[in-house]
Parts: structure tokens; sequence; C-alpha cells
């Protein structure tokens, strides 16, 4: 439900955008600005993507593993994305991952993020996972008893205790 409500400002903020600039410039600049944005994006994409390749090659090569690269693919194939979807906004966060200092930023950050979360997972972090724990009841052989927060509940009335 989050990304859904994410993806419906976006929107709205796209078309926001869009209606602003168009009544700031008129309509005929606005759609080939918007043209403009995604030819140079395109292009950006392509050279960006061919340094990547390029630089996971050489990394391969040299025997090290391309996780830089890997992540700096991914990076490249959202900023692909945002340069196909009409709007400003998409358009402008494209030609930021598109710039190679950037991206570099974001990978630094999406790597110590990752890492923080390898570190908690070792040391015995918790992930906390929605569900119902089905247990037997040693008492009574043969059934079984939903448990949801911590108190037994009977099978039938399971629907009028979930979240």
């Amino acid at each position: 439900m989050p990304v859904l409500l994410l993806l419906l400002v976006a929107a709205i903020a796209e078309i926001a955008v869009l209606v602003l600039v168009g009544q700031a410039i008129g309509v005929l600049p606005t759609v080939l600005l918007l043209i403009a944005a995604s030819f140079a994006g395109m292009w950006l994409l392509r050279r960006e993507g061919t340094r990547t390749l390029a630089s996971y090659q050489e990394t391969v090569r040299g025997g090290r593993m391309p996780a830089k690269e890997m992540l700096d693919s991914v990076l490249l194939a959202v900023a692909g994305v945002l340069v196909i979807v009409p709007g400003f906004i998409s358009d402008v966060l494209a030609l930021a991952l598109l710039f190679p200092p950037t991206r570099a930023l974001v990978t630094r950050r999406l790597a110590a993020t990752a890492k923080r979360r390898v570190h908690m997972a070792r040391q015995g972090g918790a992930f906390v996972v929605d569900s119902v724990v089905v247990d037997r009841n040693p008492a009574e052989p043969g059934t079984a008893h939903n448990v949801i927060e911590g108190t037994v509940v009977d099978p039938a009335d399971t629907d009028r205790h979930r979240p």
C-alpha cells in the first residue's frame, strides 16, 4: 500500500509540475522540453551503461567482486525507467542518477545501508514478520491452535483477530 500511495503522489506531483511549466512557457515548448530531456537522458544512459559494462568486465578480469558495478547497473536501470516516464521530476531524478558523482554518492549510501543491515542481522538483530504461528497443543494430540500476539485462539475465530 505505501508503494501505491507513493506512486499516486508522484503522478500528482508530475502533473502539477507539467501544468505549471505549461502555463509559464506554453504547451509546445513544454512538450519540446520533455522530448529534449528524454533524448538527453537516453544518450547519457547509453554512454554511462557502456562505461559501467567496461568497468564490470575489467573488475571481473582482475578477479575482484564487481559489487559497485552491479549496483551502478541497477541505478542505471532505475534511471532508464525514470527517463521513459514523462515528466520533469522524473527526468531530473534520472539525470541525477546518470551523473557519475551523484550516482557514486547514492551507491555509497546504499552500500552503507546494506552493510549496516547485514551487520545487524549477524549480531542477532530482529526482523519483524507479520504472520500466524500454528502450534500443536501437546495436551490434545492432533489438534492445531493459532497463536496470535501471545494468545491461543480457536482456529474458527482467527479471522476476527487479524489486524
